[in-house]
């Protein structure tokens, strides 16, 4: 895991928000992710999309399956596909931790956030996750507005 002082200078690139309202997040990842030129080029200038986006493990890899990069109009023939699969860089013992997590019932890899780290390097944190019913969501939807509600009572009167 990165250090704590890593984790704060860091731009974000993408995030999936809508992520914490769907699932249970029991636990987070930062991986690497293997993109091209113009992919990268694409990411600096915003335009990505991991709302709709999974992690999945195949053939012993870990893949980001139906993130969204749009491509560059001046790429050329260097161009590349807006959704294709990424490989995600770990090594094997998270590897492993992951598999054993997906293999319990109910869990799935949910993308979390997309940035560039301190070192200018495009990095993606993963979620490990549980699905939420609909009470569940209900609840969390429930706890926000009380929140808020409550922000703004102790604004208005303090």
């Amino acid at each position: 895991m990165a250090k704590e002082s890593e984790n704060k200078n860091y731009k974000v690139i993408a995030e999936n928000r809508r992520a914490r309202f769907d699932y249970f997040i029991e636990s987070d990842l930062e991986v690497g992710i293997m993109l091209t030129g113009s992919e990268v080029k694409s990411l600096r200038t915003g335009q990505s999309n991991i709302a709709e986006s999974y992690a999945s493990i195949e053939d012993g890899e870990l893949w980001l399956i139906n993130g969204h990069i749009a491509s560059l109009p001046n790429a050329g023939v260097f161009g590349h596909e807006e959704r294709r699969r990424r490989k995600l860089l770990v090594n094997k013992r998270e590897l492993a931790r992951l598999w054993q997590a997906i293999g319990r019932q109910g869990m799935t890899l949910v993308p979390l956030v997309m940035y560039f780290n301190h070192r200018g390097l495009v990095k993606l944190k993963i979620g490990i996750a549980k699905g939420k019913k609909v009470a569940d969501k209900r609840e969390t939807s429930a706890k926000r507005d009380w929140n808020r509600q409550k922000q703004r009572l102790l604004k208005q009167n303090g």
